[in-house]
């Protein structure tokens, strides 16, 4: 290379090499490399995207006057470098071979230019799909001047990202505490990357994520705090710094891995990180058949938890809980697999994700009756279907409890299934003692259950204790601050307290950083509440043009605003065609109520109140809060449900 080139750092993925020095870092941490692996990486990033011929390697790395085994030392330094990027000829992610010919680096790249006088040049651009090059062909170099044209579009792309992240961790940054409490360590366990080549394998790079959150988790709550797993999927791919992870998710440690599976062997590498000088607390690499997986993940976190307690000067090993060593294992691999497989299904939040995982669970079942992880899985499933209203309560709410309660019959101590048991006594049975007391047992079973905190939360804001809900939510923005659905039901709880600026505050917070996640449309209640009936209706007439847009849901919101506002020829119009709707399809009874409010017809509100208190709509658990119901409160009708919903004052 030219002197100049020599100055240059180059980056890609988690990985920066600087060409002057010869170093190679992965999340700021120096690996260890040899001069002629580094050479070789150095000249294939030269050529990113084209083929480097092996002649070409051999002029690089040996003068024409060196007798070695150029067959021999080559593949050699080649193989070499790929254990330092944790790469694989036949499952490659960086240096691509070409038979005979050569070898070619095809991940994006960036490449940052030191300047004469000013900071750093960034230029980022893609190694991948490049012209293909014909057999015995060389690739003709590209004119300096056509860089720009090349890169203008992902250059665009890439500032638009950054404008929308930028956004989302402000917001985030703002919105949670990231000072973790007295002698208590938080860590982040970031995705395990899946080196299989083979994307359908997500699940079991997702799993295995999933699985080292919960047993850190599980270890000593008081002491270790965990990030929960939807904030720590937003790095999955993602080239950020571990500082500004660190930043944005408020840890001082971070676990990265990968792991590599075939039908015979498992390979983890796993290294802790300590974040304040990104130095490496403790790092090992795992080579084990599949069946002894379950066991390796308890290992790795005992290890690391030990770990941990040197790191901070206390050589007494974090305890293991009884909830860590009462977890009962399934009794195959098998039967573990489809476990995985149906938690990647649930985190989906979609009707078929939640079909799919139900499916997975019940064979995980079938091939093991006495696996208490998998009925919590289906009673997670079931309540949340019910939640959403993809079913009625009456058929999904059996098979809920049923589920939760065989699972804990298995295992007294799952934190998840007691979670479901309280949303199922609160929605379904309005039994809110039981509720308190089995939210209660989840956290105190497991402190780093954010959805446990989130649940509690929204709990103690129905029966209008706010202070306390706002310090559960807190502890669940903490251990999940990127959490989508924790930012909104936050912003919802604002809402039911009549803090309506800060509600929509918050609501906009989430909008801006995704505009399709439905549960935000509920800021147009905030707005109607203030009389920003137009701000409201906008909201509304975006959701309309969105992708699969819930039509009765936004008739029956469009109903109650424009009631709301005088305009009753328009709430008539939106309401016969939820009407119309209605007579080809079921609809939930709830879906009526908030439209006869805005137009005022307050006895056919309690008609479909009283059909919704039949049918158990979980709907009726914010009668106590919700400012929709204002215009019911002063009717004797309003305090008998009240009371019959176990919400009387």
């Amino acid at each position: 290379m030219e002197a100049t080139d020599r100055t240059r750092r180059t980056r890609f993925g988690a990985f920066e090499v600087d060409l002057r020095s010869g170093e190679v870092h992965k999340y700021g941490i120096r690996l260890k490399i040899q001069d002629q692996p580094f050479q070789v990486l150095a000249l294939l990033l030269e050529h990113s995207g084209e083929v480097v011929t092996r002649e070409e390697l051999r002029r690089k790395l040996w003068p024409a006057d060196t007798f070695v085994d150029f067959d021999t030392g080559l593949n050699s330094a080649i193989k070499k470098l790929r254990d330092v990027l944790s790469d694989s000829a036949e499952e490659h992610r960086y240096i691509e071979t070409l038979h005979r010919r050569g070898y070619r680096f095809v991940a994006p790249v960036e490449v940052i230019e030191p300047l004469p006088s000013s900071g750093f040049r960034l230029r980022i651009g893609s190694a991948a799909h490049r012209n293909p090059v014909g057999h015995g062909t060389k690739p003709e170099r590209p004119p300096k001047d056509s860089t720009a044209h090349r890169w203008a579009l992902p250059i665009s792309l890439a500032v638009a990202l950054l404008v929308t992240l930028a956004a989302y961790v402000g917001w985030f940054r703002s919105r949670t505490n990231h000072q973790p409490p007295s002698g208590r360590s938080m860590v982040a366990v970031l995705p395990f990357e899946n080196l299989t080549g083979d994307a359908g394998q997500d699940y079991f790079s997702d799993g295995l994520t999933e699985e080292m959150i919960a047993q850190l988790g599980r270890l000593d709550p008081e002491h270790l705090g965990v990030i929960a797993r939807t904030s720590v999927m937003h790095y999955k791919h993602s080239p950020e710094p571990l500082e500004q992870i660190a930043r944005e998710l408020g840890v001082q440690y971070v676990l990265e891995g990968s792991v590599r599976r075939d039908a015979s062997e498992v390979r983890i590498t796993a290294q802790l990180i300590q974040t304040k000088d990104q130095s490496h607390v403790w790092s090992h690499q795992y080579d084990r058949t599949p069946n002894s997986l379950l066991s390796l993940q308890g290992e790795i976190a005992q290890e690391i938890s030990d770990a941990i307690q040197l790191a901070v000067g206390n050589r007494r090993p974090l305890r293991q809980t009884a909830l860590a060593a009462a977890s009962l294992a399934p009794k195959s691999y098998e039967v573990y697999d489809l476990y995985l497989q149906g938690r990647y299904f649930w985190n989906k939040r979609t009707v078929e994700g939640f079909q799919r995982s139900v499916d997975c669970f019940e064979q995980a079942i079938a091939k093991d009756p006495s696996y208490a992880r998998a009925y919590a899985g289906i009673a997670d499933s079931y309540a949340l279907m019910a939640g959403y209203y993809i079913s009625p309560q009456n058929d999904l709410i059996p098979k809920a409890r049923a589920a939760a309660l065989k699972a804990l019959e298995l295992d007294g101590n799952l934190a998840e299934a007691h979670a479901s048991l309280a949303v199922i006594a609160r929605n379904y049975n309005w039994d809110w003692q039981t509720a308190e007391k089995e939210f209660g047992r989840a956290i105190a079973l497991d402190p780093n259950y954010a959805t446990g905190h989130q649940w509690y939360a929204e709990h103690l804001a129905f029966v209008g204790r706010f202070d306390e809900s706002f310090e559960e939510m807190r502890r669940a923005r903490q251990l999940d601050p990127l959490s989508l659905i924790i930012q909104t039901d936050d912003a919802v709880g604002l809402y039911y307290a009549r803090q309506y600026d800060r509600a929509i505050a918050q609501f906009r917070a989430v909008q801006a950083v995704e505009p399709h996640f439905a549960r935000v449309h509920l800021v147009s209640f905030a707005y109607a509440q203030q009389g920003r009936y137009s701000e409201a209706l906008a909201d509304i007439d975006a959701w309309r043009h969105q992708e699969n847009p819930h039509l009765v849901w936004i008739w029956s919101q469009e109903t109650y605003v424009y009631g709301s506002a005088g305009q009753m020829d328009q709430a008539q119009h939106s309401l016969e065609e939820l009407r119309r709707y209605s007579r080809t399809h079921v609809l939930v009874p709830m879906i009526f109520v908030m439209p006869y409010i805005g137009v005022g017809d307050n006895d056919k509100a309690f008609e479909w109140l009283e059909k919704s208190f039949a049918a158990h709509s979980p709907g009726l658990v914010a009668l106590k809060v919700d400012p929709v119901f204002d215009p019911l409160r002063s009717d004797p009708r309003f305090d008998s449900l009240l009371r019959r919903v176990g919400l009387a004052q």
